[in-house]
């Protein structure tokens, strides 16, 4: 068991709210309450992005906090819209992996989609924050992935940690690791239409996610009493509207599974003001009192 401030944070890539609310995932729906939420962008990149500075996927017609970031956030980083009092933490930093690294997490992060590669520019940008980073190499090593991140964790002891993973097999081409089907074998081409097959789609989808919900098992204990968040960073089109797969605004595209169990908070809105508060604070005073009002050395006290 990890610190109960931990925090898991879970996006399987590209899967469609209907798939996860019809398949056959208990651990996963072991962690809350299911919405269908809207992400908060059409790409695995762009969307990403957004929430790796808070703005995860949420439901614009109810009023609960975190359900709707709207009334609350999970992570809300310190800038020019104050916080709230549901908030769940409130960060400084450029990023939410930033911000809990500063709290002292110990900050772990998987990606299997091409966007998480280092090496490529785009893929450092979402990898380069965290202390340690494991790119599989395809989108369908879930089983490497868990080896990797059991490994980090029985490792960090009790410290407390941040857990990224990126989940692939649910991304096109719907493949996993002993399915019975050849991975090359894609019903969701996009620009071949005649190459897709909504039903095959959906099967292959369902299967990958089922087989994910098994490999997760372990992972989803290990956070039993801290922080879950699980949610898709978009979904796919399948065929509605005559469109295919993702990268545009539809609304089959931006419709998404959102679960939660929040523990423990490591940085609550009603938390005394942080050292970043506190040298604004003195900055200003000291230009009242005719100072030059360039920064100090950091407070020392927590």
């Amino acid at each position: 068991m990890l610190d109960p401030c931990s925090f898991l944070f879970i996006t399987l890539d590209s899967c469609r709210y209907d798939t996860f609310r019809d398949a056959r995932v208990p651990n996963l729906k072991s962690v809350g309450d299911l919405h269908a939420a809207v992400a908060p962008g059409y790409f695995t990149y762009s969307s990403h992005q957004a929430m790796f500075v808070g703005f995860t996927p949420g439901v614009f017609a109810r009023p609960e906090p975190y359900v709707n970031p709207r009334h609350g956030k999970f992570f809300r980083m310190v800038g020019p819209v104050p916080w709230r009092p549901d908030d769940f933490m409130v960060l400084e930093g450029a990023n939410i992996i930033h911000g809990l690294k500063r709290l002292g997490y110990l900050t772990l992060g998987t990606g299997a989609v091409s966007w998480f590669d280092p090496r490529t520019e785009t893929g450092r940008v979402l990898t380069r924050d965290f202390h340690r980073f494991f790119y599989p190499g395809n989108t369908y090593s879930l089983p490497q992935q868990m080896d990797w991140a059991l490994r980090q964790l029985r490792a960090a002891s009790d410290r407390r940690v941040f857990l990224f993973m990126n989940i692939g097999e649910t991304h096109i081409p719907y493949y996993h690791q002993g399915a019975p089907w050849k991975l090359e074998d894609n019903p969701c081409v996009g620009m071949e239409p005649a190459r897709n097959d909504a039903a095959r789609c959906r099967r292959q989808q369902t299967a990958c996610l089922e087989f994910a919900d098994a490999q997760l098992k372990e992972i989803l204990e290990s956070f039993r009493g801290a922080s879950i968040l699980v949610c898709a960073d978009h979904g796919d089109a399948w065929g509605e509207d005559g469109l295919w797969a993702h990268g545009f605004h539809h609304p089959k595209v931006l419709e998404v599974p959102l679960l939660f169990r929040l523990g423990q908070s490591p940085a609550p809105p009603h938390a005394v003001p942080r050292p970043f508060w506190r040298r604004v604070r003195s900055r200003l005073q000291r230009m009242l009192r005719g100072g030059t009002g360039e920064p100090q050395p950091p407070a020392t006290e927590p």
